[in-house]
């Protein structure tokens, strides 16, 4: 606290003096304050899409896990279908035996589960869990028919969403595996029937806010399930759409970007299963997001600007006040230098510049002269018209004697009541004589009327003294004695007249 008390009292006289660096300084704090709470701002606002994207990704992470098992169970119900087909022994089974050692009960009779079924190579249903004697039906145009008809190694095969024919076209996706004969050629297809709705139940238990989506994707595209739930989307392909294909290359972890389906801003977060072949996409709306932090930054922005605007406020106030001092200062300083009747420099400051000028001319080796004027019978004015008329005349005299000099160095000044002195750096004796008769012009052209003076006009008396017509050992008051004698001089010949002074 000391250091700081200290270094306010060192710089306080600085901005005393420069106000204007007051607030040039309330400003660029002002910035760097306003600048921290953006800084702070961002870095919330990141920290928050961040949180938006590990949860996200939890969530992704719980839904592969959940399908994945289930998908395990269903390709081992299958592989046991594929492997009892293959036997001839079962296949000679009676009807009723062959379908219960086919199909796992504890697979096909589950919540989700559709029919499990034994397609032969025509594509015509030969075993079907649902009941001894198999329903009627041709396959062999739906793809997981064809894919394995086709290939060979096609493995577990998992079909983009489709409506069944033997549930009144109720949204399913199949699993599948190819059946072979002895000798390896194609047998058929043991497939069974996954209800959509395992997926809507699935997606519906996860919080994702009021305007959030998952939804999950075949990897062709093709929409398997959206939440909210929207059965007008199942079967939909998205193929080719900007952010499905930001999906597939799988060169962002996450990226914000604008639905398709319904123009939503959303961070997207994806991931890809492992080992199935599908996409999911868990995608909260940007508005959900940011709805805390945009409360906060608004609160937090609108503190900080009413603090700065506060700050600035204050410091306009402060450097408004110190321009007044400065001001008042000034006006001080100058009634302190001046003649408060005449405006000419007044004696104190009269005194110092001689002093002054005399000692730069005597370490140049230039000329200095000076002036001293006296206005002729001023008493005698005074009396006869009065002393305001005698202040209007030293004030008309006084602005005279102030024309008549016009170089910057050159000082005029009262000396007191009616005699002024005229001070001329680097002027010659022979200059101060032509600008003395430019002030007795000047001072005549007036036209004051002074019916006490014999020239019935105010007019003046003076006398000049020159360093460089006097001794070189003068000093500065031998130099004011000098003009003074010469006044006398002048005076004394019959006014209205000037006098050089001579060395003694």
């Amino acid at each position: 606290m000391l250091i700081k008390l200290t270094l306010f009292a060192r710089l306080a006289p600085f901005m005393a003096r420069h106000p204007g660096t007051i607030v040039a300084a309330c400003g660029a704090f002002t910035l760097v304050l306003l600048a921290l709470v953006a800084t702070m701002l961002v870095q919330e606002r990141h920290d928050a899409t961040l949180r938006a994207v590990d949860n996200a990704e939890n969530l992704a992470l719980i839904v592969e896990r959940d399908v994945a098992r289930t998908v395990e169970l269903f390709d081992l119900s299958l592989q046991e279908a594929v492997d009892g087909v293959q036997d001839p022994a079962v296949m000679g089974l009676p009807p009723p035996y062959r379908q219960r050692l086919l199909f796992d009960r504890s697979v096909s009779a589950g919540k989700y589960m559709g029919a499990q079924l034994y397609v032969d190579e025509r594509g015509e249903i030969a075993v079907d869990s649902t009941s001894p004697a198999p329903r009627q039906g041709n396959f062999a145009d739906r793809s997981w028919f064809s894919v394995h008809r086709d290939n060979s190694q096609a493995g577990l095969f998992i079909s983009p969403p489709y409506q069944s024919r033997l549930r009144d076209k109720e949204w399913s996706i199949a699993f599948s595996r190819r059946v072979n004969h002895a000798g390896g050629s194609f047998a058929g297809v043991a497939v069974g029937a996954l209800r959509i709705s395992y997926f809507r139940d699935l997606l519906a238990d996860l919080k994702l806010g009021p305007r959030g989506t998952i939804t999950l994707f075949h990897e062709d595209g093709t929409i398997i399930m959206r939440y909210p739930d929207d059965a007008s989307r199942i079967g939909r392909n998205l193929k080719g759409t900007s952010n499905f294909e930001r999906f597939k290359q799988a060169r962002e972890r996450w990226f914000f970007g604008s639905a398709v389906l319904d123009a939503e801003q959303r961070l997207y977060v994806f991931r890809k299963f492992g080992k199935i072949p599908m996409l999911i996409s868990v995608a909260p709306a940007q508005r959900d997001i940011f709805a805390a932090w945009t409360r906060r930054a608004w609160t937090i922005g609108a503190f900080a600007l009413f603090l700065a605007a506060a700050l600035m406020g204050a410091a306009w106030l402060l450097a408004e006040q110190f321009r007044y001092r400065l001001k008042i200062q000034g006006e001080l300083l100058l009634l302190a230098r001046k003649d408060g009747l005449t405006g000419l420099d007044n004696r104190r400051t009269l005194d110092q510049a001689l002093q002054n000028e005399w000692q730069r001319a005597r370490r140049t080796n230039a000329p200095l002269s000076l002036i001293f004027i006296d206005i002729d019978r001023f008493k005698n004015f005074n009396d006869r018209y009065g002393h305001q008329a005698g202040d209007d005349a030293l004030a008309a005299v006084a602005q005279a004697i102030g024309g008549a000099i016009r170089r910057p160095g050159d000082v005029a000044g009262r000396f007191g009541g009616e005699e002024f002195v005229v001070l001329l750096p680097h002027t010659d004796t022979a200059g101060a004589v032509r600008i003395a008769d430019e002030i007795q012009r000047a001072i005549r052209a007036l036209r004051i009327e002074h019916q006490g003076s014999e020239h019935q006009i105010v007019t003046a008396s003076v006398g000049i003294a020159g360093s460089d017509t006097l001794e070189r050992e003068l000093d500065v008051e031998g130099l004011l004695k000098a003009a003074d004698r010469a006044l006398y001089a002048a005076k004394a010949g019959g006014r209205n007249q000037s006098v050089v002074a001579a060395s003694a």
